[in-house]
């Protein structure tokens, strides 16, 4: 035992990782795994305070967040069912729109269809029944053309509050014209030539003698004018459907606030 102590003593000393300058080689850092220990914790504890933090203020934000920014993981059917017939009515909209511009398959007739669509406009109406109010002789005559003046421009108003209130634009951007502008149909929901058209028919239909085809032509016309707005890219499939509703609510609303003869007789003795 007492030799072998001086030659383990030699080998220590032969050693060269047992210098002074090799010794931070062997020896652990404990000074810097205790910072790093330190500075975990203190980052741990940074997070988890950050956390507590961050998590009422994005709790208070999902709650104030509304129902239309949250994603819906689980939609109703009815929702899909909405959002797949309204993704029908778009395409098919779009495949009617033949005459929307001159590049299209029937860009030729677009004239003509635009033709058709003005014989809808409330423009034309209204200053065609004024020119026949005033040249009426009869009582009858002129009590059934100043409630269809009554029933033109409720139609133009009606219309025009339903499309400021729905925003719906066509499939097709196309400007309005100038007759549009006047009476405020600017946007496609509902179709207002389609509620002109679907009220007159069954305004006339109702109030005049007709003979069967003329009849016929009539509901013919209504019809033609309403498509005609989605073939030229105006209006959808759906605005045309809901306008000719709404213009048979209009005419149900006329004959409910009829004015009797000595009504109109008073208003235009005022006029």
């Amino acid at each position: 035992m007492p030799a072998s102590q001086p030659r383990s003593r030699a080998r220590d000393r032969s050693n060269v990782l047992n210098r002074a300058e090799f010794l931070s080689l062997n020896q652990p850092l404990k000074g810097n795994q205790e910072s790093r220990s330190s500075s975990r914790k203190q980052s741990g504890q940074a997070g988890a305070a950050g956390a507590q933090n961050s998590n009422p203020k994005e709790r208070r934000q999902s709650q104030q967040l509304p129902e239309e920014d949250c994603m819906q993981l689980n939609p109703s059917f009815k929702g899909i069912a909405f959002n797949s017939l309204l993704a029908i009515d778009i395409c098919m909209s779009k495949r009617l729109g033949v005459c929307a511009n001159r590049a299209s398959s029937w860009g030729g007739a677009r004239s003509m269809i635009n033709l058709l669509g003005i014989t809808g406009h409330g423009i034309p109406w209204i200053a065609g029944t004024l020119i026949c109010l005033v040249k009426s002789s009869t009582l009858a005559g002129q009590e059934v053309l100043m409630n269809l003046l009554l029933a033109l421009l409720l139609d133009i108003m009606i219309v025009a509050g339903l499309q400021k209130l729905a925003k719906r634009k066509g499939p097709y951007d196309i400007t309005p014209g100038l007759l549009d502008y006047l009476t405020m149909d600017t946007y496609a929901f509902p179709a207002g030539h389609a509620s002109r058209a679907a009220m007159l028919s069954k305004f006339f239909l109702n109030h005049l003698v007709l003979a069967i085809p003329l009849r016929i032509l009539l509901v013919l016309w209504a019809l033609c004018v309403g498509f005609s707005r989605v073939m030229i890219g105006r209006h959808h499939i759906t605005d045309v459907l809901s306008g000719f509703v709404f213009g048979y609510l209009q005419f149900r609303l006329v004959e409910l606030i009829w004015m009797s003869s000595n009504t109109c007789q008073m208003l235009i003795s005022i006029w």
